[in-house]
């Protein structure tokens, strides 16, 4: 179910948040990795190369949904994020969470009308470069 928010929440949403707000990504209790996010982008760019270790720590405990939800703001990402199933591990959960995260931040980018995230220019192909057209002078003709 999509909730029906505008332009200013979604950018809201979308905003970077102070340092004492960011996520910082542990291993275990005091076992700090030195990563943080301070927004949905760099939480989904994080969430693709943290250590699997850090990546269950965190989502048994209900850390990224409660993140999302208390300083992210964004009720239906957490939402998305509860529903996956806690017994989920290995690179399956790590695609379990990227994929509402992607999804979610497509979702605002176009609502807000911000320029595209890095995910999204990433997944774009790349456009062959056609060479401009030779302008025609009076030896060639």
């Amino acid at each position: 179910m999509k909730t029906n928010i505008n332009r200013v929440d979604a950018s809201e949403i979308l905003k970077t948040l102070p340092p004492d707000q960011a996520f910082l990504f542990f291993e275990d209790i005091g076992k700090y990795t030195g990563k943080l996010a301070a927004n949905l982008d760099d939480f989904h760019g994080i969430v693709k190369t943290i250590d699997m270790k850090s990546l269950i720590f965190h989502f048994r405990r209900g850390d990224y949904e409660k993140w999302i939800r208390e300083s992210i703001r964004d009720l239906e990402l957490a939402r998305r994020l509860k529903r996956i199933n806690k017994t989920s591990s290995g690179e399956e959960l790590r695609k379990k969470i990227l994929q509402p995260v992607i999804r979610r931040l497509d979702e605002l980018h176009k609502m807000s009308h911000q320029k595209p995230s890095v995910h999204k220019r990433a997944r774009r192909k790349s456009r062959p470069k056609i060479a401009p057209a030779k302008s025609r002078t009076r030896k060639d003709c």
